[in-house]
């Protein structure tokens, strides 16, 4: 029977309550309710109205004495208390009365022993449709004895918030509450909220089984099994340097690192879609097809065409597609330990080196920066390269205080002997303006390097200002792009960029995290 009761959640009387549909199903569902039309290759094709990507200033945690020590409150992770939460659940539920509902049970941990069951109940069947290909779907036996889940996510984007009564900051909220193992999402249409909602929750859940869960993607060699793991925020090339065609993909985004190794905590992908070209990114590309689900793309209603040029709606364009739509996917989404693991970064300010080697504290204090730079001119205002600094690669889903992540990620390197590196993706000979863009024929070079031991070997040379070993040669690499200061006519300007930017490490470090033990601090960039 795919039709299910929701009474224990307080939603009793629905019009009907269904349960694991098929993609085939839900997408005939989406379209008999409008809430989208198809492409023409089949994908359904949505917009999410006010909310083109995630709402940080609208989630909230839930705060009681059993959870209360163990969260990092601040900007990121803000309180909202017990009575609020039920006040706000029980309205949602009576919103939900009376309507038809979709129900996904599924499983987020490709490894069966940190797997965790999670019920999502969602008011659209597009949205069902979405975390039906994100998350690892149930065998039919698996569904049979599924029982009570692990967590439940109920999103009625219908559902709006007043902000006033409700103590919430707008008429969305996100509402995680980790003692009741519950979280609501309400007024956003925006898919992306259900998925990082599963991913913050694992945030919480795995340290507590001595799992590092990362914001990260992971691939392993067919053969030999060795398994690397890419960190790296929007625009690093984290999705484009782990699509590599001679390794398998593990996976694009959320992954924990057990004593068992590296595995998925999805089953599906969830990529961008501006400016995309199949020429560019051919998986992605030939991922939008029938049972992908497509957001705020700008789509011909006559032909059916996609404009994934047409930023008009929002530069955050997504397709959610499962995993196994990509050729070379590794299913189920296990690996190996790590042997590798590479943070990414796309310096527009031109100075840091193109590769180095991190030691241990050195890994702990880059791993707790997560730096990229914000690009002149992609944002009003924004004249010159600016600094962006993201906890752990994720800042925004990490509930517990950052040393306990960096912790866990240094023991493990000490316990695996996995080797780190600090690859740059950014700028080369001047800053964003006047050096280029690193080619990614060198960048893939130089991964490759790392991952087949290459590197190991050869001369290094300490970069003093940011406190790096930095290789001086690499297969298939000119020699004089290794170190930065070499490649810019102004040697007088690169010192002082450099200098500056070491500086803002240093600020940023002393500000979010004034508790660090000293080993990692000292690990850092010397301003």
């Amino acid at each position: 029977m795919k039709s299910i009761n929701l009474e224990s959640l307080g939603i009793i009387n629905t019009a009907a309550c269904w349960r694991n549909l098929t993609p085939a199903e839900l997408t005939e569902i989406a379209l008999v309710n409008g809430e989208g039309i198809l492409s023409k290759t089949g994908a359904l094709v949505v917009t999410t109205g006010k909310y083109t990507g995630r709402s940080p200033d609208d989630k909230f945690i839930v705060d009681v004495p059993k959870v209360h020590k163990k969260i990092a409150w601040g900007k990121v992770n803000r309180p909202i208390s017990l009575e609020k939460y039920k006040a706000i659940r029980a309205k949602m539920c009576a919103y939900l009365q009376g309507q038809e509902l979709y129900v996904f049970d599924g499983f987020a941990g490709a490894d069966p022993d940190h797997r965790k069951k999670f019920r999502i109940v969602n008011e659209y069947a597009s949205q069902n449709l979405f975390i039906h290909q994100l998350l690892i779907r149930p065998t039919e036996k698996e569904l049979r004895y599924f029982g009570k889940p692990d967590f439940t996510i109920i999103a009625a984007p219908g559902f709006h918030c007043d902000p006033a009564a409700d103590g919430v900051h707008s008429e969305a909220a996100i509402l995680v509450n980790y003692v009741d193992k519950e979280v609501l999402i309400a007024g956003s249409a925006y898919a992306g909220e259900i998925k990082k909602s599963v991913f913050s929750v694992m945030n919480f859940l795995m340290p507590l089984e001595d799992v590092l869960p990362m914001h990260c993607s992971a691939n392993m060699d067919p053969v030999t099994h060795d398994t690397a793991v890419f960190f790296g925020l929007s625009g690093t090339g984290k999705t484009t340097l782990s699509a590599d065609p001679n390794r398998k993909l593990i996976g694009d985004d959320e992954h924990g690192w057990s004593e068992n190794g590296v595995f998925n905590f999805e089953g599906g992908c969830y990529a961008k879609c501006i400016n995309l070209k199949e020429e560019n990114e051919p998986d992605i590309y030939r991922a939008i097809r029938f049972g992908a689900l497509v957001e705020n793309v700008i789509i011909d209603e006559e032909t059916r065409e996609l404009d994934f040029d047409d930023a008009s709606l929002t530069e955050n364009t997504r397709v959610g597609y499962p995993v196994n739509y990509i050729n070379n996917a590794q299913i189920p989404g296990i690996g190996g330990i790590p042997k590798v693991v590479i943070f990414l970064t796309a310096d527009a300010f031109g100075v840091l080196p193109p590769i180095s080697r991190l030691d241990k504290n050195a890994a702990m204090y880059h791993f707790v920066t997560g730096f990229t730079s914000k690009l002149a001119g992609t944002e009003r205002g924004i004249k010159e390269p600016q600094p962006t600094f993201s906890t752990l690669f994720g800042e925004p889903f990490m509930p517990m205080n950052p040393l306990v992540y960096a912790q866990m990620l240094g023991e493990k390197l000490d316990k695996y002997g996995t080797k780190v590196y600090l690859v740059n993706t950014g700028w080369s000979g001047g800053s964003y303006g006047v050096g280029s863009r690193m080619k990614l024929s060198y960048t893939r070079a130089m991964v490759t390097a790392a991952l087949n031991g290459d590197l190991e070997n050869v001369e290094y040379k300490h970069d003093k200002i940011f406190n790096l070993d930095v290789p001086q040669s690499c297969p298939n690499v000119p020699k004089n792009i290794m170190n930065p200061r070499e490649t810019w006519a102004d040697k007088k300007a690169y010192d002082a960029t450099a200098k500056k930017l070491a500086g803002m490490f240093a600020e940023n470090f002393a500000k979010k995290y004034p508790d660090m033990p000293k080993e990692i601090v000292e690990a850092g960039p010397r301003a």
